[in-house]
């Protein structure tokens, strides 16, 4: 299980997070929405210790987080990626055994079947030997999580990995976030999207610099929680009448 108690973040003299507390359990598939600028991504990157804690701890299974990386894979934003570096997709995901190899060792048999299969896995074997600016936005977004396979962690932080994807794409990765949940697996999915597609996860985390709601879909998407958690003003009733009046969120 994985436990966030009380922790607070303050980024550059803002109170980036405040008091967020929750837990997730093991082979659970989770979504954390909010709107921009909720500290979604300052909260996984604080998960991993990427940036310093102001108050609070991240525990997994009983234990400080920061001391299990090697447990923990993370897919970052494609914005934070500098596309034109001269790597190929089949080094890019090759980087996830070093930490089982070591960095000046080269990598085993066992590594690079572990690599060959993520990458059918994502169905990008095929583009194996190609530099990763050459990727479509969706192939990238594969391209990660064949990495975040090959590491075989047991804890996968994911910060919006469906951005700039298309429905084939989409329908493929979580069919793979399916198959690592069934095997035990915890995924925390930071993403942007609304409507029916909040279906697919067990559990939101409703995020606003604090702690909005937490549960299943339909009980965390209701247009009270969206009201506060998008801070939209009392005053427009008409929105709020519309979100109530609708099936959308359920």
């Amino acid at each position: 299980m994985l436990q966030v108690q009380h922790l607070c973040v303050n980024y550059r003299n803002l109170q980036a997070l405040d008091d967020v507390d929750f837990k997730l359990p093991d082979g659970s598939l989770v979504g954390l929405v909010g709107p921009n600028g909720a500290g979604k991504s300052t909260l996984i990157k604080a998960l991993l210790g990427l940036i310093p804690v102001q108050v609070g701890q991240v525990l997994y299974q009983g234990v400080p987080l920061k001391q299990q990386r090697r447990r923990v894979a993370y897919v970052p934003q494609r914005s934070q990626i500098d596309w034109d570096y001269p790597i190929t997709v089949w080094h890019v995901v090759m980087m996830a055994r070093t930490a089982h190899a070591g960095w000046f060792r080269s990598p085993s048999r066992q590594s690079r079947e572990i690599v060959r299969e993520a990458l059918e896995r994502v169905e990008l074997f095929h583009l194996r030997d190609r530099q990763i600016g050459e990727l479509s936005g969706g192939q990238q977004q594969r391209m990660f999580l064949a990495r975040a396979i090959a590491q075989q962690s047991d804890l996968l932080l994911l910060d919006e990995p469906l951005a700039g994807v298309d429905k084939k794409t989409e329908a493929l990765i979580f069919q793979i976030y399916d198959e690592l949940k069934a095997q035990g697996k915890t995924l925390l999915i930071s993403c942007h999207e609304w409507g029916g597609i909040l279906d697919h996860y067990d559990q939101l985390l409703l995020l606003n610099r604090r702690l909005i709601a937490s549960g299943s879909p339909a009980d965390v998407m209701t247009p009270q929680n969206i009201q506060l958690a998008y801070e939209i003003p009392p005053h427009l009733s008409h929105f709020h009448d519309s979100l109530e009046s609708s099936n959308f969120f359920c």
